[in-house]
């Protein structure tokens, strides 16, 4: 037996995982397009998005489980799969730890076993496993059930099983998909700040999957939005949600309220008419650092936050849509209002203190500073 070489990690900031222009197909359907993206030591990147877009798929590849039709990954510097170069390292040669959604684990083993079971196979020392461990379990708060079958744990107990036996062996990335999703409402609240807290004190890298808004927002440093194969924006969760680079994204962060219209030209400027006539003149006229069309059919979105009810009884002005009351939800400190303005329907939160009625019809203020306009 050998003893087990513990890595110490290189510098925070710099470079442990670099993807170039990863493609994958199966048969007529092209799951992955031209993936490019880096992620720095110490890191939580997520990758996050709907159902079909390429996330687990990703993971796969990184991890040695899946061969791509294009690109290539590189970690620490080293090549470890590129198809151009004929370059296919194995998983068990990647030095990566990998969390699935499902706990996975042994109804014969115990907790111990279960840990140590990864370096076993990598031919450790008995004493090295002993000692790695332990550690290890300490790690996850689940010292003191070595000897426990690992079936005999509660949910939230096994997922972090999982967690210890992929980090026991001082993984350089460790590859979570959906490691929460098993997990009900409070345990994954519970996970959510547990696995936050260990990063922090563990400074592993993270590459996380998940189709869940709140935990990519809650965990990240950096998250990647995917949509159909594509990277549609990598940044901090502030940026992505304040400065969206698609409709895709605006939309898909958050609650959206959207609606269609047409860009109109008139001698002191332009703005967008909108079904019934309304105008609505936003003051910034370019997003995610490009100029929008001049002219033409557009989408203005904007967040529920940013359209304020008008008291008044009065004509439209511009910036301001008259929508009618559809139905009202009493959520006992305030109102759940649903409306319909411009052929669009959406929910407001409302103060009880505005005393509004059914098929009442009232004025909508849109925020000017705060729309998003997309080309259609």
């Amino acid at each position: 037996m050998t003893k087990c070489h513990i890595s110490m990690g290189t510098p925070k900031n710099k470079t442990i995982l670099r993807i170039r222009g990863l493609t994958k197909q199966y048969g007529d359907v092209q799951v992955l397009r031209n993936i490019s993206f880096e992620v720095s030591q110490g890191e939580i990147l997520v990758l996050l998005g709907p159902s079909g877009s390429g996330k687990s798929t990703l993971l796969r590849l990184i991890a040695g489980l899946e061969r791509a039709d294009g690109g290539e990954i590189a970690l620490r510097d080293k090549t470890i799969a590129s198809v151009e170069r004929g370059v296919f390292l194995p998983p068990e040669k990647r030095n990566l730890g990998m969390v699935f959604q499902s706990f996975a684990v042994w109804p014969h083993m115990t907790v111990a076993e279960h840990v140590g079971f990864p370096l076993m196979v990598r031919r450790c020392s008995k004493m090295d496993i002993l000692h790695r461990v332990a550690k290890a379990l300490e790690f996850v708060n689940l010292s003191g059930l070595e000897n426990r079958l690992a079936t005999e744990l509660s949910g939230g107990q096994q997922q972090r099983l999982s967690l210890a036996r992929a980090l026991v062996y001082d993984p350089d990335i460790l590859l979570l998909d959906e490691p929460l999703s098993n997990l009900d409402a409070k345990l994954r609240r519970q996970m959510r700040l547990e696995l936050k807290l260990l990063q922090q004190r563990l400074g592993t890298t993270f590459v996380f999957v998940t189709h869940d808004q709140l935990e990519a927002m809650t965990l990240a440093h950096r998250v990647a939005l995917m949509s159909d194969g594509c990277i549609e924006q990598i940044g901090d969760p502030s940026e992505v949600y304040d400065k969206p680079a698609t409709s895709f994204v605006h939309t898909f962060l958050g609650t959206t309220v959207s609606f269609e219209g047409q860009w109109i030209e008139e001698g002191h400027g332009r703005f967008v008419q909108l079904l019934g006539g309304y105008r609505l003149r936003p003051t910034n006229t370019r997003s995610s650092g490009e100029q929008v069309q001049s002219s033409g059919r557009v989408q203005i979105t904007v967040r529920p936050t940013d359209l304020r009810v008008i008291e008044e009884h009065r004509e439209a002005k511009e910036n301001e849509i008259e929508a009618s009351v559809e139905s009202i939800i009493n959520l006992g400190d305030e109102y759940e209002v649903a409306f319909k303005a411009c052929a669009t329907e959406f929910l407001l939160q409302v103060p009880k203190a505005l005393h509004l009625q059914e098929r009442q019809r009232i004025l909508l203020n849109v925020n000017a500073e705060r729309m998003k306009i997309w080309p259609l």
